[in-house]
Order: C-alpha cells, then structure tokens, then sequence
C-alpha cells in the first residue's frame, strides 16, 4: 500500500490520500454549515442553558472518544480500514436530519451522539490509511493535505450556509434552521458515495495483526508523555460553541455573522494546513505544536478581555492559524510515536484521550460561563500556556521496536 523511494516523490500524494481528502470536504461542508447555528439553535429554538450546551458537546465527544481506541484496535484485528471509515461517515451524515426533528436538548444531544459516534468508528481507521498510502517522511505533508481539505469543507459550509439563509430560506426563525440540517444531509451522503467508489484499500492478512484488547499500557514512555501533555491541554479547551455564544451574547456579533466569522477562522487553515505539514516535516512537530497552543493561549484570554467587531474578527484569524498549527501536526506526531505494527490502535488511543478531555472541559465552561462569561476563557488559556511549556521540555523519542505481544 505504502509508495516507496524516487516513485513516491514523483507522484506526490497517492490517490487514496486524494480521495480520503474529498470526502473530509464534503463531510465538513455537511457538518460546518450547521456547526454555528448549533449554540444559537439549542438556546433561542429549544431554550436549552448554557450548561446544556456544554454536556452535550462534552458527553457526544467523550463517550464517542472511546470508540476510537477500538475501532483502530478491531481495524487491525482484522486488517481492513475501509469499512469502518464508510460506516462513520455514514453515521456523522446521518445526524443531520436527527436534528432537524429534534424537539429538545435531549434530542440534540442523541443526535451529536450518533454524529460523533461515526468521527470515533472512522477517524483512527482513516488516519491509519493516510499513514500506510505515503512515505514516512511525506507523513507530515499528507496530513496536512488531509486537513487542509477538510478545512475548505470548513469554509464552504458556512459560506452555503449564510448563502441559503439570508438568499433562499429568508430568514432565521426556527423552521429556517430546522431546513438548514436538511440541506447539510445532502453533502454528508455523497461523502459516503464517494469513499464507497474511490478508495480502495490492500487489505492485511488477519492472522498477522496483534489480537489482544487494547491498553495504554502498551504505548511507548514517549507516546505516554505525548498524550498526558495533550489531556492537560485538552482540559482547557472548550468546545468551539462557547467561542460562538460568547461572540453572539457579548461581543456584538449577529446570528448571520457567525457563519462569516466561522468562514473566516476556516480560511487560515485551509490556506495554511498543507504548508505547515511540510514545514513539521522538516522542523519537527513540537516546536509548531507548542507555539500553536501559545496562539491559543492568546485567542482565549482575548475572548476572556475583548469586545467589538474588530477584536472578533482578529481573535478568529488567530484561532484559525491555533488549528493550523496544531491539528495535522499532533495527528503526525501520534502517528510517528506509535508502534507500526499497532498504528491504529495507538493512533486511536491518542484521538481517545483528546475526546475524553473534552468532558469535563465541556462542562465545567458551561457552569463556568453561567458564572462569568470571561471564566472558561481564562482558565482554557493558563491551561494552554502550561501545556506549551512541558511539550518544549519533556523528551518525545520514536519507538524502537514494536511491543512484546
């Protein structure tokens, strides 16, 4: 599966990574043109308190985040990626419409359960197809054509969005709303059509593939290290719903502006996410993840200060280049630490620890804001400022050889 040497380099990206990057930007187009109407949604339609808002995003990331683990470990039991991808797409496109019938939190929070549920089937068996369909030292670059993909996805989706609000559904009460989900099933579905159709996969002989459960305790001390510093990042950052709400409720932006606003945080990464791969390529991960948490560390003490237009618009230009820098790159950096044998799995445990943070950074921003708006911001950016500074002191060293089984 993997193109080696002087070919390699020819070609570029294979064509199942090309592919792969299609169907994330058809995917985010789904998911991103209703992702900014979801705060405004579950408050002004369903009346839902902002500490709704927090378990929802926090129990739909977290308990999906478990899936993670096993989908990688079951994908390498029986050595296929593929049909674990097409059901997880499957399931995020699905979501959509649970919520254009939703008629109440409750029912927000089973459908962004079903829609997380499919990103942990599919999420650690596709970075796993990502990393075998390229060269070891093309890995940085591919993940960055992948995110930056799913980025202009990212930036279409509100764009549509806005587009068919104010142009075609004329307006923004909630039965607009409600048939804006109906519309982002469309894009989801042919995501699905198109992995189905493009990507093929070489599948490993099963009896090859390590078949004991999954634990932590087979990661390497390095990868161990890696994942702590990520959860104690992790337990800063919020969900990007509070950016939303925060912007809408005290910043002096309007319901139609928050789709530009998304748009154009999206916008940095997409035009940045394949360049930085490159660069991590060369420079190495840690520096760009630390100075990206550092730019997040900044973008949430401005929404804990701020106010005004200009600021909102600058902070998520900032927010934007925090993704970029961190996103492609900490997916690399899970990917050259896990043992290759293992990859999935490992690569799951990673995407697991990140899912799992977002519980209780989730939720406590939900009390935190009914408290004082500016508090989830404070604390996400001491947290972020913290994390920094360990991933530039502790040592991070690829494994050697593979665990003993």
């Amino acid at each position: 599966m993997t193109e080696n040497g002087d070919g390699a380099k020819r070609r570029g990206l294979s064509p199942v990574v090309r592919a792969l990057g299609i169907v994330s930007l058809l995917a985010d187009v789904s998911s991103e043109m209703v992702y900014p109407l979801n705060p405004m949604f579950l408050t002004r339609v369903l009346g839902a308190p902002a500490w709704a808002l927090g378990l929802i995003e926090g129990v739909a990331e977290s308990t999906a985040s478990l899936l993670k683990l096993y989908s990688g470990w079951l994908s390498d039991k029986i050595g296929a990626r593929k049909p674990f991808v097409v059901a997880g797409y499957g399931l995020g496109a699905l979501g959509k419409p649970m919520i254009a019938l939703a008629g109440s939190w409750g029912h927000v929070l089973a459908a962004r359960f079903v829609d997380r549920l499919g990103k942990g089937l599919r999420t650690a068996p596709r970075d796993a197809l990502i990393t075998e369909n390229c060269d070891a030292d093309r890995r940085g670059r591919a993940f960055g054509f992948h995110r930056s993909m799913d980025t202009i996805g990212a930036v279409g989706g509100p764009l549509l969005g806005y587009l068919l609000l104010s142009r075609f559904l004329h307006g923004t009460d909630a039965q607009n709303w409600r048939s804006l989900y109906w519309v982002a099933f469309v894009p989801g579905l042919l995501g699905v059509l198109v992995l189905a159709v493009m990507v093929k996969e070489k599948r490993t002989p099963a009896d090859l593939v390590r078949k004991a459960l999954p634990t932590l305790s087979g990661l390497s001390p390095a990868y161990k290290r890696y994942l702590l510093i990520c959860a104690l990042f992790g337990l800063g950052n919020s969900s990007d719903a509070f950016l939303i709400l925060r912007a809408q409720n005290d910043m002096g932006v309007r319901p139609e502006q928050v789709f530009l606003l998304y748009a154009l945080f999206n916008v940095v990464e997409a035009a940045l996410g394949y360049p930085v791969g490159r660069l991590s390529d060369r420079v190495g991960r840690k520096p760009l993840i630390a100075l990206g948490w550092l730019v997040f560390a900044a973008v949430y003490l401005g929404f804990a200060l701020l106010h005004g237009m200009a600021a909102v618009c600058l902070l998520f230009v900032l927010y934007g280049f925090y993704y970029t820098l961190t996103q492609g790159v900490q997916r690399a950096m899970a990917a050259d630490l896990a043992h290759a044998d293992r990859r999935a799995t490992e690569i799951g445990a990673f995407h697991m620890v990140v899912g799992l943070a977002a519980l209780p950074a989730s939720i406590g921003a939900g009390f935190l804001y009914e408290l004082h708006r500016w508090a989830p911001f404070a604390v996400g950016a001491c947290t972020a400022v913290v994390a920094a500074g360990l991933m530039l002191a502790v040592r991070l060293d690829k494994p050697e050889s593979a665990p003993v089984s």
